[in-house]
């Protein structure tokens, strides 16, 4: 049998196929995305979101004092232009007839149990700025199965310049984050590694190893971060199964005198928390705008305090002036007054937001690991 036929045919087939491909591709393009924000000299920024059925479209958040009005435009794209905005991280998010959401054309998310914010990051000489003049350090993923609390867990490791090409041993500091977020909002968001990176390079901070957990071990802790469940959990996936693995993985220093342990709002309490129950496996303490843990979590802090002053080599915690958890703070500074511990309490301007916890951390990590 004669295939040359059959073999022509299905040549001119396939040309035809490709020719209405071409065709069809030429008649309808992919269409742009939408690129949102879009950052300009003057540091003024342009928001735009494509809304077909919209009828009110406003973007708000921390760069503005109130919600700005975005105009439609060709395609059903919204957009507005904002005034000079200084340098810095900012959370913001798109209101589309009231609803919440996120900028579908930025990619740099808050990591959050429920995001509903993107980022604006306006470089400008601050601590937390990416400096090519220096060396950096690098940030490590890992899941991992908790038998203590019988769970699938994920946690971030930041090793410090030099780390994968030395032997060096260092000390750690595990690092938590507040009630809503995750493991990964320290880097993501509160752009720990570079602050880290900045405070080792100016010979500001001892080179250092740190682990940050995913702070809701409990499902349902989502809505109650400070239960004592939830905190007992962390505590014991930290003590019994986390660390441990660190510590087989990494290039830990051993010893107390080694480990630091903070952490920002919900963090803070289970710092505090953990800290005190855990009083031979810290030295280093720290609580940024804590929740404060009740008397009931700290029985070592109320039944033997004397030797308190001989675990920590320091006891570390900040808090803004217009922070809703301020009452609280205050009342656990002077519950370590009447005991007779010693601490440092640090009061600021601000509230309980992002900015304030960045600058916290920059004033906490130089403290660690020194005499």
């Amino acid at each position: 049998m004669n295939s040359r036929p059959a073999i022509a045919f299905f040549s001119a087939l396939l040309a035809i196929t490709s020719v209405g491909a071409a065709d069809k591709s030429a008649k309808k393009p992919r269409p742009k995305p939408i690129v949102s924000p879009t950052l300009h000299d003057d540091h003024s920024a342009t928001f735009r979101l494509q809304a077909c059925k919209a009828q009110k479209v406003e973007v708000g958040g921390q760069p503005f004092s109130k919600r700005l009005p975005l105009t439609k435009g060709t395609n059903n794209v919204w957009s507005v232009t904002s005034k000079s905005i200084p340098p810095g991280i900012y959370e913001y998010s798109f209101y589309v007839d009231g609803l919440q959401m996120l900028d579908p054309g930025n990619p740099q998310i808050k990591p959050m149990r429920s995001p509903k914010t993107s980022i604006l990051y306006i470089p400008g000489g601050n601590i937390f700025d990416f400096r090519s003049d220096i060396a950096h350090g690098s940030v490590h993923y890992h899941g991992y199965y908790s038998k203590p609390i019988k769970r699938f867990r994920e946690l971030q490791v930041y090793t410090p310049p030099g780390y994968e090409t030395g032997k060096s041993a260092y000390p750690l500091l595990v690092l938590q984050h507040g009630h809503s977020d995750s493991f990964a909002t320290w880097v993501a968001h509160g752009k720990a590694h570079w602050i880290l990176d900045n405070l080792i390079a100016d010979g500001k901070a001892v080179p250092m190893i740190v682990i940050m957990l995913d702070g809701h071990p409990v499902p349902e802790s989502y809505g109650d971060g400070r239960s004592t469940a939830n905190t007992e959990e962390l505590r014991r996936d930290l003590m019994r199964e986390a660390l441990p693995m660190i510590e087989k993985l990494y290039r830990v220093k051993p010893g107390s005198a080694n480990r630091a342990i903070t952490g920002l709002s919900m963090g803070g309490l289970h710092s505090l928390t953990i800290g005190f129950q855990e009083r031979h496996a810290f030295d280093w303490l720290g609580a940024f705008s804590a929740a404060v843990p009740t008397e009931e979590d700290l029985p070592t802090l109320l039944t033997n305090p004397k030797d308190l002053n001989s675990d920590y080599k320091l006891i570390w915690i900040a808090i803004g002036k217009d922070d809703f958890l301020l009452k609280e703070n205050k009342r656990m500074i002077a519950l370590l007054k009447e005991k007779s511990i010693r601490h440092e309490f640090l009061l600021t301007e601000g509230g309980h937001s992002w900015p304030i916890w960045r600058d916290y951390l920059a004033r906490f990590v130089p403290r660690l690991f020194k005499d």
